[in-house]
């Protein structure tokens, strides 16, 4: 892992896997938004790959979520609508891909990382995946996010963490309004769960699981404007002195 972070698809059998990784805590800025888009994207045209696991390097934070040096980075309209389309485009990407994506979550998640676990088909983590959407209090709001976590979670639980974006609930929490499907207690038995799944549906039928997911997913067309609407909304806050001095505030802690 350099400093800039990186992201890599291997495959093993009929699995794909994908990596990201950056050196603070996991998080994502617009390089890394982009690289993750575009694998997701080989792995779906990957006539090899049947299913596919996402997940993150190391045994600690699952995803920071935005990086906040790229964000204070941000000096004008333009530029940030183009660092809030990556969350689209990742988003996006998980939507459109026939294949089942697996979440593998090992740590906690914020903003932008609870979209990923949110957008993806079947998400498992450990008991120390604890998750916060923090936007509101840097003031923007999740955005582009918020209607992948709508959908898994549904509105209340949504509001719940878009409001409270200051306090961690818990994974227990998280399984419980149905963002993860299931929990435990290691990485190690996490993983075992991941394999074993990943194992079992890659045996599966494609074509039924394409069609599976493609229900899944339904009333969820009108995504690629919508979400490149909320990234202009997104785009627009981050510009403001409220949020440049809450980010610096929050870096400095």
């Amino acid at each position: 892992m350099d400093d800039q972070g990186a992201v890599t698809l291997s495959v093993a059998g009929k699995i794909g896997t994908i990596e990201f990784s950056h050196p603070k805590s996991n998080s994502l800025p617009g390089a890394i938004l982009n690289k993750l888009a575009e694998t997701i994207e080989q792995a779906a045209n990957n006539s090899d790959v049947k299913v596919i696991v996402l997940k993150s390097a190391g045994e600690k934070a699952f995803c920071a979520g935005a990086s906040f040096d790229e964000l204070l980075a941000i000096d004008n309209l333009e530029q940030g609508k183009e660092f809030f389309s990556g969350f689209a485009k990742v988003i996006n990407a998980c939507r459109k891909c026939p294949k089942f994506i697996i979440g593998r979550v090992q740590g906690k998640a914020v903003g932008g990382g609870v979209g990923m676990a949110s957008a993806v088909d079947y998400c498992l983590a450990t008991e120390a995946a604890f998750v916060k959407l923090s936007e509101l209090a840097i003031g923007i709001g999740p955005f582009v996010v918020g209607p992948a976590v709508e959908r898994k979670m549904g509105t209340a639980a949504f509001t719940q963490l878009a409001i409270d974006a200051t306090t961690w609930k818990s994974a227990e929490w998280a399984e419980s309004k149905g963002l993860f499907s299931e929990l435990f207690p290691d990485i190690s038995s996490l993983d075992k769960a991941v394999s074993n799944l990943a194992e079992t549906l890659a045996q599966s039928s494609p074509q039924a699981m394409e069609e599976l997911k493609r229900i899944s997913w339904e009333g969820t067309n009108g995504w690629d404007e919508l979400l490149m609407k909320r990234a202009e909304i997104s785009g627009a806050l981050v510009l403001s002195d409220f949020t440049t001095k809450a980010i610096a505030k929050f870096k400095s802690q």
